[in-house]
């Protein structure tokens, strides 16, 4: 494939030649099309131009996913300044932690976080610009302020007859410059942007175009649903600057998808591919499959081998249907699917597969097509990636997942202890993921160092922050989060000997504990919310650097 300088110009050509195709649509909204999109990016260009925004700034971006999020979003990169993704989910605190420690100028944000922000808490901000309709929520700056009274005249001014596929040209960035900053986390200790820049999106772009887009013949004006936060880079690259690139329609879920409506839109959307989270697949799986084909009938069908052929074809027509009946694969990521669900695919042929990645690769690292995957697997190296198992026999013994090429970052923002701490002197990043490697490449995942977890629809989890917060409440002497499901479970060693002291009784200590788990919640995300708290009567098991050994506690609920 022909290599272009400027990663921003595979955007500029998207919009050109998909100029009258559909490009945007919140589902059951309103619909863009790509000289819409077009049109919006250049008033917002004006609207940075005229407030003094210069290339390199940071523009901070904080909404559910939408078309405005969207255009916000390309518009940013395609004028040079840097892009700062932020989970709408966050706490006001955490976007607040974010907008000052990436020195964001302008921050758009969504109806909800409109709410919920303290602009006095970003003193260094020169406006917040409300994502619906681009108003102003706060400005501090003359310039901004006019610019934004004045932006259809000045738009007016400057394509005084039309505005047209001629007038499009975006900034021609150098592959090395910072393109984006995503953020690991919100809270202030935990926080580590990843500096990503135009040579990690052009490398994930072209890997997976290669990889998803040839095979699978996803041509412009295909449709495709955008399920994940766009404020992950998993979402954000498969869902969105992957298939904007190529001329898709894309449409968006602006609310927090529940599987009952994700699977209503794959029905009526029947998206070209399927890009999720295992939670999301396996749910529809055992809610709407499993209750027509787990019963004896057929699985006497399943086991006569005259007819079974012909019964998995049916259940595999039938299974396609409930994701939309059109796509070429459902691509899972974040985590591995259970090992029943995934055998169940594979036993009819389902086209499933699953990639592996992280936010400081942008993020892909390893995929396979669904005619490659092995149950168990995640995958072979991307082709512009470098992949190796830090171990003396990575088929048999598992070690770290080491991995090195264009879609590596160049470190986190402002935190160079942290970057030697990841990335070695020969420019391997170790993934704090353990893995063994088969003989031709597929990766199957067996556990992880780092303590990450994930949420039903994506978003990073990280037990940490939570038990940061829990161990400086009442009565608690130490604690660990531990996932169970999609619940979210905390074992507290409670101070026993000032329960002692006390008199208290083990029901007095579990109603504190209950307590405290109500006014953690409160300073939590939803998606980090505990859903109980259990006591665990001796003190954990530590390393010699006194760190909690987690493996041993995962089966303690």
């Amino acid at each position: 494939m022909e290599l272009i300088p400027s990663f921003n110009k595979y955007i500029e050509e998207s919009i050109i030649n998909n100029w009258d195709n559909d490009a945007l649509t919140d589902y059951k909204g309103t619909t863009l099309q790509y000289h819409d999109v077009a049109r919006k990016i250049e008033k917002l260009h004006i609207l940075f131009e005229n407030s003094g925004l210069q290339k390199g700034d940071k523009v901070a971006l904080c909404g559910r996913n939408s078309s405005n999020w969207a255009v916000a979003f390309i518009a940013t990169l395609t004028y040079g300044a840097v892009v700062v993704p932020i989970q709408h989910e966050f706490k006001a605190e955490q976007i607040h932690n974010i907008v000052n420690h990436s020195e964001a100028k302008v921050l758009f944000v969504g109806d909800v976080v409109a709410t919920q922000i303290n602009a006095d808490e970003m003193p260094h901000l020169e406006g917040i610009i409300y994502l619906p309709d681009n108003s102003i929520v706060v400005s501090r700056t003359e310039k901004l302020t006019y610019a934004r009274e004045h932006l259809n005249e000045l738009y007016g001014h400057r394509f005084p007859k039309y505005f047209r596929r001629e007038h499009v040209h975006y900034y021609i960035n150098k592959p090395d410059d910072l393109a984006m900053i995503n953020y690991t986390s919100g809270t202030t200790g935990f926080s580590k942007g990843v500096m990503l820049t135009y040579r990690s999106l052009e490398g994930n772009l072209l890997g997976l175009r290669e990889e998803i887009l040839d095979k699978a013949k996803i041509k412009p004006g295909c449709n495709v649903l955008s399920i994940l936060p766009m404020a992950h880079m998993y979402g954000l690259m498969c869902e969105f600057i992957l298939q904007f690139c190529n001329g898709s329609h894309i449409f968006f879920l602006t609310r927090l998808p529940s599987p009952t409506i994700i699977q209503e839109a794959f029905k009526e959307i029947k998206p070209a591919i399927i890009v999720s989270v295992p939670l999301i697949v396996e749910k529809i799986v055992r809610k709407k499959i499993f209750p027509i084909v787990q019963n004896n009938r057929v699985r006497l069908l399943m086991n006569m081998p005259v007819i079974s052929k012909k019964v998995k074809e049916k259940i595999l027509e039938l299974v396609k249907e409930e994701f939309g009946g059109n796509m070429y694969e459902i691509l899972v990521g974040g985590a591995g699917l259970s090992k029943e669900i995934e055998s169940f695919f594979t036993s009819i042929n389902f086209p499933i597969t699953v990639g592996y990645g992280t936010t400081e690769t942008g993020p892909m690292i390893t995929y396979a097509d669904w005619t490659n995957f092995v149950p168990g697997s995640c995958g072979v190296r991307m082709n512009n990636m470098e992949v190796k198992i830090a171990s003396e026999d990575p088929q048999n013994i598992a070690g770290e997942i080491l991995t090195r090429g264009d879609n590596l970052m160049i470190g986190y923002y402002k935190n160079d202890e942290a970057t030697k701490a990841v990335i070695d002197e020969e420019g391997w990043f170790h993934t704090g993921d353990l893995a063994t490697m088969s003989e031709d490449g597929h990766v199957f995942i067996r556990g992880r160092i780092k303590n990450m977890l994930l949420g039903s629809n994506g978003q990073n989890i990280y037990p940490e922050e939570i038990e940061d917060k829990l161990n400086s409440m009442a009565m608690v002497n130490e604690s660990l989060v531990i996932q169970k499901g999609e619940q979210l479970i905390g074992l507290v060693h409670p101070d026993l000997e000032e329960a002692q002291s006390m008199g208290f009784t083990v029901e007095e200590i579990e109603g504190i504990m209950e307590q405290n788990r109500h006014e953690l919640n409160q300073m939590l995300p939803p998606f980090c919310k505990i859903s109980a708290i259990k006591l665990h009567n001796n003190e954990f098991e530590k390393t010699p650097k006194k760190s909690i050994k987690r493996y041993l506690y995962q089966d303690a609920v």
